[in-house]
């Protein structure tokens, strides 16, 4: 991911639309860009709408096995995970080419980096390191957010047998075995608390310094189903977010994955520590989860993200259009965000809940950047508009990670 060249695009997003773009990239990072110039013979020719690359702030792999699966029967989300379980054992190679599957269809749909949530930890780093072996093979970024996982719910329970190979015992095992993972060109390591459910007030704590410590970006599921929030209030006296301002956890660098069942209150405190927010709208909507208040915590202060989360589809310019289309039928109300707003929650905040300094087409950010084909066979100007709500990940033609070209069309 340290390449070199020069690209011309026939029209690019700069934080405005540029025409004839002049692209110079030096050692994965972008050296020059030049507006209104013609394509130098030596310029891979870009014809299309050039974008920043995308990014998919929270990805679990070995879910997209679930995809048409488990899609009879009915039931809830904790019916939906009970049988969930039955894909999460993998031998370390077979994890590997599924991975590799999965990052692919991933960069094939314009996604240069993504946050894979990781809490398989049967083999220890095993699987942990096949992910990271399969990113790089692909030649996607990865931050590997790996997961502490250790109780069965907030009243202490124990594990059920399905969830045991998740678990390191305490937080402080946990905390070795990460500080094993190494990063390495595209390869960060992240640090996340499953949810206040599965992890106990002390063993967050651990969490929590092991990431700031690291300067690791820090994640969380958050109030996704309003049976956690009730046994929270109940066990604890507090909401989960109130729970995580107790102990100290919330803050700028974390990312609080769904947040969709929170009070007024919940909002402020997320907003006043800049916490950004992960929306999965497709896997929301696919677990039948309810429409989190985003424009509240967006207008609190709290930077959103999207995420492919359980991969039942891989498309983040959907997820940017779902994050909106859902609040206009929660609210009754069109336009909550302008589509700058999403184009930057799939790119720019993204990356930054990540840790990569990328999702801009900016003099010295990382080279990711992707190509579109316009529909049909009209010619138009590159709008956020036009761009969120006309197309979607088949539009991808070409993908360029860190200088390196990924997806040629």
């Amino acid at each position: 991911m340290n390449g070199s060249g020069r690209w011309h695009a026939e029209q690019a997003w700069l934080g405005h639309r540029a025409a004839n773009v002049l692209i110079e990239v030096e050692g994965g990072r972008i050296k020059a860009l030049t507006e209104g110039v013609h394509a130098p013979h030596d310029a891979v020719a870009l014809r299309g709408w050039t974008i920043p690359g995308l990014a998919s702030a929270h990805s679990h792999a070995f879910q997209r096995l679930l995809r048409g699966e488990v899609e009879s029967a009915g039931g809830d989300f904790w019916e939906w995970r009970a049988r969930m379980y039955a894909f999460t054992e993998w031998e370390p190679a077979d994890y590997f080419n599924h991975a590799r599957h999965v990052f692919r269809e991933m960069l094939e749909a314009g996604i240069t980096a993504v946050g894979e949530f990781h809490y398989l930890h049967e083999h220890g780093n095993e699987l942990g390191i096949a992910l990271i072996d399969a990113a790089r093979e692909e030649g996607i970024r990865i931050t590997l957010i790996d997961a502490c996982y250790l109780r069965g719910g907030l009243d202490g329970r124990p594990l059920e047998p399905e969830q045991q190979a998740f678990s390191d015992g305490d937080a402080d095992s946990w905390a070795r075995r990460v500080g094993e993972l190494k990063e390495a060109d595209g390869v960060r390591i992240g640090a996340a608390i499953h949810s206040v459910r599965a992890v106990d007030p002390e063993s967050m704590r651990i969490v929590a310094t092991w990431a700031r410590d690291h300067k690791a970006p820090l994640h969380i599921h958050l109030a996704e189903q309003a049976a956690e929030v009730e046994e929270c209030l109940r066990v604890e006296g507090c909401t989960p977010v109130e729970l995580l301002a107790r102990e100290g956890i919330l803050g700028a660098d974390l990312t609080a994955v769904h947040a969709i069942h929170l009070a007024g209150r919940d909002i402020s405190l997320l907003g006043d520590n800049q916490v950004s927010i992960c929306a999965c709208p497709t896997t929301e909507r696919d677990l039948g989860d309810r429409v989190g208040p985003l424009t509240a915590l967006a207008d609190a202060g709290c930077p959103l993200a999207v995420g492919s989360d359980s991969n039942a589809m891989i498309d983040m310019l959907e997820e940017a259009r779902g994050l909106e289309l859902d609040q206009r039928r929660a609210t009754g109300r069109r336009v909550l965000h302008e589509p700058e707003e999403l184009l930057s929650a799939a790119t720019v905040n993204g990356m930054r809940a990540l840790g990569w300094n990328a999702g801009e087409l900016r003099v010295g950010m990382l080279a990711d950047f992707i190509t579109l084909e316009q529909a049909g066979a009209q010619w138009r100007e590159l709008t956020p508009a036009y761009l969120i709500y006309g197309f979607s990940a088949h539009n991808v033609m070409n993908v360029v990670v860190g200088g390196e070209t990924v997806v040629q069309g």
